[in-house]
C-alpha cells in the first residue's frame, strides 16, 4: 500500500518578517515545502496533500507548479499540528496506506529516514515518530522511552525537570495508518499550557488503545527547521555543502568548492569542470567534459559535452550550447541555440537565435531581436562567419558559410556563401580634426570666461 503525504505548511512564519509565507521562501532555488516534497520520493507516495493557512493563493500557485498532483487544502485556524492534520481528513477519506507527516520548514529529512520510519511501520509499530539526539534540547518536545517502545511525548512546557533531562527530542515527523492517524487526531484535546492540539499526542492516545509507537532516529542537522532568515540563510549554506559534495562525488571537479553555487535542480556530468564564482539558477544542465570558467552565471540553459563557457559569461533561459560549442567572456546567450562547435566568444549578445555548427561569432556582435513590442528570430547557418561589430537585425537569416563584413548592420538575408558589407563607405578629410578641435576648444574657453 503507498503512503500517503501530509505536508504541513500554514504557519505565517511571524519571525521571517515577509508578507510572503514562509514555505515560499526558497533554499537552493527551490520553495522549503518542496525539499520535503522531493524526499517523499524515496518512498511509493499515494496521495500528496498541503495544508496551507496565510497565503494560501501564492502556495497553492506554487505547490502547482512543483507537482500538479498535490491538493492544497486550508487551515483557516492554526489551532496546532493535530487540528492542521485533521484539515486533511476528507482529502484522504478512504485511502487505504499509511500517512506520514512533514513540515513545509523543514527541508533535510532525507530519503532515507522516511524508508527507515517505513521500515519501523512495516515491523508492527502502530506509530513511528522521527526523534534526534539534541545537541541542546532547549524547548523542543522529550521522547520518553521504555526500550524500543515509545511511551509518550512531553511538550517542553508540560515537562517535568527529570522529562527536561532528556535528550532525545521530536523532530514533529510521524507516520501511522492513515485512517487510525486521523481517529487519534481527532481524540486530541488542547488541555495543556498552550491550549493547542498537539499531534504529539496521539502517542498516549495509541498507547491507551493497546498500539504500540516506536522512534527512529535521524542526525539533528536533518531537523533542522527555518524560522527566521538567519535560519534561512544557514539552510543555504548547509544545502549548498551537501550539493557540492554529491557533484563532486560524481565526478565532477570544483577548483574552489566553497564559491560554486548550486541549484536544486543542477544536473553536471562528470569530468566536467566547474571553476571558482560560478552560480548555477535553477534548470541548469551540464554535460560531460564541459568546463564553465569563473565569474559565469547560468540559468535555464543546457550545455553540451566539451563545451567551454567563460570566464563571465552568462547564459539565460532557452540558451542550448552543443557539444563543442565555446561561449567565451562578457557574452550572454538567451533563447539561442549554438550548434556543435560554434564560438561566441567575445564581447557579444545572441538572443532569439539559432547558430548553425562550426559557426564564428565575431566579438561585439548583437542579434536585435526587439523592436520595442515583439521579438524576432536570427538565423545563422553553418560554418558562416559573422564579422566583428555586426549588428543583426531580425527577423534576418544568414546562410552557411556566408560572412558579414566588420560593422555591418546586416538588415536583409544573405545568401548561402556570400559577404554582406552593411556600413557607410569611409571619407578622410584633410586638416578637418585640427580645426574641429581648435574650435572645440574656443568654445570651451569663451564658456569659461562667462561661467
Amino acid at each position: 500500500m503507498p503512503t500517503h503525504l501530509i505536508l504541513l505548511a500554514a504557519g505565517q512564519g511571524t519571525r521571517m518578517m515577509s508578507d510572503s509565507p514562509k514555505v515560499l521562501h526558497e533554499v537552493g532555488n527551490r520553495p522549503l515545502f518542496a525539499h520535503a516534497l522531493a524526499a517523499a520520493d524515496a518512498i511509493e507516495v499515494g496521495q500528496k496533500v498541503l495544508v496551507a493557512g496565510h497565503g494560501i493563493a501564492a502556495v497553492r500557485r506554487a505547490a502547482q507548479a512543483v507537482d500538479p498532483a498535490v491538493t492544497v487544502v486550508e487551515q483557516a485556524e492554526q489551532l496546532g499540528t493535530a487540528h492542521a492534520v485533521l484539515q486533511a481528513r476528507a482529502a484522504l477519506d478512504g485511502a487505504g496506506g499509511d500517512a506520514l507527516v512533514l513540515y513545509g520548514d523543514t527541508p533535510f529529512i532525507t530519503g532515507d529516514t522516511l524508508q527507515r520510519m517505513a521500515d519501523a511501520r512495516a515491523q508492527g509499530f502502530a506509530v513511528v515518530v522521527l526523534g534526534f539526539e539534541a545537541a541542546d534540547p532547549a524547548r523542543y518536545g522529550r521522547l520518553v522511552m521504555a526500550g524500543d517502545r515509545l511511551e509518550r511525548i512531553v511538550e517542553f512546557k508540560d515537562a517535568t525537570a527529570d522529562e527536561r533531562a532528556i535528550t532525545l527530542c521530536n523532530s514533529g515527523v510521524v507516520a501511522a495508518d492513515a485512517a487510525l492517524l486521523m481517529q487519534l487526531a481527532a481524540a486530541v484535546g488542547n488541555d495543556n499550557a498552550a491550549g493547542e492540539y498537539y499531534l504529539t499526542d496521539i502517542v498516549a492516545l495509541a498507547a491507551a488503545r493497546g498500539l504500540t509507537a516506536t522512534a527512529v532516529t535521524c542526525p539533528e542537522a536533518e531537523t533542522m527547521g527555518v524560522n527566521s532568515r538567519a535560519d534561512l540563510a544557514a539552510a543555504e549554506a548547509v544545502f549548498q555543502s551537501r550539493r557540492r559534495a554529491e557533484v563532486m562525488e560524481n565526478g565532477v571537479t570544483l577548483t574552489d568548492p566553497s564559491t560554486v553555487w548550486l541549484s536544486a535542480d543542477t544536473v553536471i556530468g562528470r569530468d566536467a569542470t566547474v571553476e571558482q564564482n560560478v552560480v548555477f539558477g535553477p534548470g541548469v544542465t551540464v554535460e560531460s567534459g564541459a568546463r564553465i570558467r569563473a565569474f559565469s552565471h547560468l540559468e535555464g540553459a543546457h550545455v553540451g559535452a566539451d563545451a567551454i563557457v567563460g570566464p563571465y559569461a552568462r547564459l539565460r533561459p532557452g540558451a542550448e550550447l552543443g557539444n563543442g560549442a565555446r561561449v567565451g567572456n562578457f557574452v550572454e546567450i538567451k533563447k539561442a541555440e549554438l550548434g556543435e562547435g560554434a564560438k561566441v566568444n567575445h564581447l557579444s549578445y545572441v538572443g532569439d537565435a539559432r547558430v548553425g555548427a562550426g559557426t564564428n561569432i565575431g566579438a561585439g556582435t548583437i542579434t536585435c531581436n526587439y523592436d520595442g513590442v515583439n521579438k524576432h528570430h536570427t538565423e545563422i547557418g553553418a560554418r558562416a562567419f559573422i564579422g566583428s561589430n555586426t549588428m543583426l537585425v531580425a527577423p534576418v537569416t544568414v546562410g552557411d558559410e556566408a560572412m558579414t563584413a566588420t560593422g555591418s548592420v546586416v538588415t536583409t538575408d544573405v545568401p548561402d556563401g556570400a559577404l554582406a558589407v552593411a556600413r557607410a563607405r569611409q571619407s578622410n578629410r584633410a586638416g578637418y580634426a585640427r580645426r574641429l578641435m581648435e574650435r572645440f576648444r574656443a568654445i570651451k574657453a569663451r564658456q569659461k570666461e562667462q561661467g
